[in-house]
């Protein structure tokens, strides 16, 4: 694949991941997009079970195995390695679409509905914090990269991409995994949760749970003792200093 051919391929991945992603943010939060988490027509609950369920399997089983490092290895066989990225950020956006539009709702029972201002306003307030989060987290271990586009203009430009440094900058200090922490705060913060939105977001949140397990396996065999010791020192999902302050009111009894 030539370099211009690699580019236009990239950045069309990414055009489809940025509406889709955005679309993402209307469905969890059931705001302006015409297809949200609870709207939609209701089918006979064991209907809705399975196709809920497949689509978030679905949605679970391509980024999981699509972005283990063996996997990798046999998939550039087929395709250019420079796409490999973009390929994934494709591949995962259209299933992130599937889910979404074959999505059936669960309108009761409502779990919790919020109608208290403050209260109402702090999960408003939490469910954008969540994505700014989410986002951030991107830039901080390189946007570009993730979503392949860097990967792309070197095979353009004819420069070769440095191997993965480690390093933790800021969210990364205080957790592993700020990016999976913005998405639970988003896929949790609702004054209104119902049996649908609960079904996402516990499947959404035991896929993350799942996911770290396979992601920080990768990570220890690519970097080995400085791995080991940063996950010793800084929490998965909670800022480090709770987990030493639990230790030590442990060791204190």
């Amino acid at each position: 694949m030539s370099g211009l051919l690699a580019v236009l391929y990239g950045v069309f991945a990414y055009a489809v991941f940025l509406p889709t992603f955005l679309y993402a943010v209307g469905f969890i939060g059931n705001l302006v997009v015409p297809k949200t988490i609870d709207s939609g027509v209701t089918v006979p609950l064991p209907e809705t079970l399975a196709v809920n369920l497949a689509l978030l399997g679905a949605f679970a089983l391509q980024h999981s195995v699509m972005a283990r490092p063996g996997f990798k290895r046999w998939w550039t066989r087929i395709v250019p390695k420079a796409v490999e990225r973009s390929t994934y950020v494709l591949l995962a956006s259209l299933v992130l679409a599937l889910l979404m539009w074959q999505w059936r709702p669960i309108p009761s029972p409502v779990i919790w509905h919020v109608s208290d201002p403050f209260a109402l306003a702090l999960l408003n307030v939490l469910f954008w914090v969540g994505w700014a989060v989410l986002l951030l987290s991107t830039f901080l271990i390189n946007h570009f990269e993730l979503f392949g586009l860097r990967q792309v203009f070197a095979r353009l430009l004819r420069r070769e991409i440095p191997a993965p440094s480690f390093h933790t900058p800021l969210f990364y200090k205080y957790v592993r995994h700020p990016l999976y922490v913005g998405f639970m705060i988003s896929f949790w913060s609702t004054p209104h949760m119902t049996a649908g939105h609960l079904l996402f977001s516990a499947g959404a949140t035991a896929y993350i749970l799942v996911g770290i397990w396979f992601e920080e396996r990768d990570l220890l065999a690519e970097f080995g003792d400085r791995y080991r010791v940063y996950r010793e020192q800084v929490g998965m999902l909670f800022p480090f200093k709770l987990r030493k302050r639990a230790r030590a009111v442990a060791s204190s009894r």
